[in-house]
């Protein structure tokens, strides 16, 4: 009969119970040791491995903050039911538990541990509302309490040997109800170059979640071919859509769990490689918004330096389709660094490449923007150091017209960073030689004549003048020829100027004479 008065009690009230908390706030416990600061110059595209190899800070240093106080009396604790948002990863619990703190694994005798182990897995799946920081302060203590203690005990030589067969359904169902959640929607008016990122509230648990899932995922252990039974492509997915979480530390946990799954799920490799692409198309083409975008290329960065050569036709596809456009957003420089380490990295395996990739640049340049100019002169510099004379001789039009088109540029940034070029030791011998003059300084020769001649910029100026003097003393007789076709087309476009403007005064005088009001076109 009490059973049937709370199931009763439980549909009148909607499942919540008279001191559940629905207000929201701001407020959160935040856990100081979070993971390791991403680096944007990372050289292989992946988190610097520690002495653990994880790539992360030790579990015993990362999950050093808030111990449950023992003198603290022990008691049962309500735990309330999570909220519903706006979109979903994965599941969530569905009901309200009534859980007791359990006794410790190291006081456990082994035979028992696996059972125990089973039940703090189960109370970990208990997911607590951390917008209003003061609710179920207890129950949330005895959590992360729980958490600190599996995560610490599988870090242990003894702790490993848990990770059976028997317990991963356990160990990916908590993992998935932790950590697969609605993710909050960014404001209209974010803009992720100026504004600070939004901490994740629940973090206290969620940090001990990754540290835990991800001793599971490098223990030596765990059979590959056994977790995938558990850890399908669609946990990969859901795993990969975590990537747009807004606060760094949680996308820091999430590339280094990725690029561990990536070395030890050899069949999900290409599976991977086609949902981070989905991730790019969506960015490009559909939102312009994600948060994840450098960590996902720090990922492929280490993922490319490993494909083999020759490269299949899928990785090149990838390249034109996938990568190249990512140069078009207007957020390329939050990960340009990240996305030119990938581009060089193509151009290092199969100098092929380089053709569709300088066709690729010259599509997406951005001539509006001087700032995005500087960083795609830094990409190019760095790609042509790499290229070679069969390439060079595909695309040295298109090349050397637009490092002329830089050159000319109104900004002074974007010429002096073009004039900086002729400082590259390898340029200098390969692309911009002597033996190549006669093809390239005809482009360049005007914009480094207007340049040198009272340039507002002293160093514009001053760079200019070093490279005509340059190639004047290589070649005076080139130089001499470039000079007259300079001056001739200067001359040629004037005349063309004095006849259109001839040509619009007589237009004029005759709309004049004809009674039309002319007013608004002088």
């Amino acid at each position: 009969m009490k059973g049937f008065l709370n199931k009763v009690q439980s549909r009148v009230t909607g499942g919540k119970t008279p001191n559940q908390n629905d207000n929201n706030s701001t407020n959160s416990n935040q856990l100081t040791n979070g993971a390791s600061n991403k680096s944007n110059n990372s050289s292989n595209g992946s988190a610097s491995v520690n002495g653990n190899g994880s790539g992360l800070p030790p579990v015993d240093t990362a999950l050093a903050n808030a111990r449950v106080d023992n003198s603290m009396p022990r008691a049962d604790i309500t735990l309330p039911k999570s909220k519903e948002k706006k979109r979903f990863t994965g599941s969530r619990t569905p009901k309200m538990q009534t859980i007791r703190e359990l006794p410790a694994l190291s006081e456990t005798p082994m035979m028992k541990r696996e059972a125990l182990f089973r039940s703090k897995l189960q109370l970990c799946c208990v997911v607590f509302d951390f917008e209003d920081a003061d609710s179920d302060a207890r129950g949330k203590e005895i959590k992360r309490d729980t958490l600190i203690e599996i995560a610490e005990y599988v870090n242990t030589p003894i702790g490993q040997k848990i990770f059976t067969e028997a317990l991963m359904p356990d160990i990916v169902e908590m993992v998935k109800i932790n950590l697969f959640r609605a993710l909050p929607q960014q404001t209209e008016d974010f803009d992720p170059e100026e504004d600070e990122p939004a901490m994740e509230p629940a973090w206290p648990h969620l940090q001990v979640v990754y540290e835990f899932f991800l001793r599971f995922i490098v223990s030596s252990e765990v059979n590959g071919k056994i977790a995938k039974k558990y850890i399908d492509q669609n946990f990969i997915r859901n795993w990969i859509d975590l990537f747009d979480a807004e606060d760094p530390r949680e996308r820091d946990y999430v590339k280094t769990v990725l690029h561990r799954m990536y070395g030890k799920f050899m069949s999900y490799r290409s599976f991977i490689r086609k949902a981070i692409s989905q991730v790019f198309f969506r960015y490009i083409y559909e939102t312009g918004r994600h948060n994840g975008v450098g960590e996902l290329l720090e990922i492929l960065g280490s993922i490319i330096n490993g494909f083999a050569i020759p490269l299949k036709k899928e990785h090149l596809i990838f390249l034109e389709k996938a990568l190249l456009p990512l140069h078009k957003p207007r957020g390329v420089a939050l990960y340009h660094p990240q996305l030119s380490y990938c581009i060089t990295q193509y151009v290092e395996k199969e100098p092929d490449t380089l053709v569709p990739i300088l066709q690729g640049l010259v599509r997406f340049w951005p001539w509006m923007n001087a700032s995005k100019q500087v960083l795609f002169l830094n990409e190019l510099e760095e790609i042509l150091e790499l290229c070679r004379g069969e390439q060079l001789s595909l695309i040295q039009d298109d090349l050397y017209k637009l490092i002329a088109d830089c050159l000319a540029s109104p900004h002074f940034q974007v010429a002096e960073r073009a004039l900086y070029f002729w400082n590259s030791e390898h340029l200098c011998v390969n692309i911009l030689s002597q033996s190549r003059a006669s093809i390239f300084l005809p482009y360049v020769y005007g914009p480094l004549s207007k340049n040198s001649q009272g340039h507002w910029n002293q160093t514009v100026e001053g760079l200019a003048q070093s490279v005509l003097k340059m190639y004047m003393e290589m070649d005076s007789s080139l130089y001499d020829k470039c000079t007259r076709e300079y001056n001739e087309k200067t001359k040629a476009r004037e005349t063309e100027r004095e006849a259109a403007n001839r040509r619009w005064q007589s237009l004029l005088t005759d709309a004049q004479a004809l009674g039309v009001d002319i007013t608004d076109l002088t």
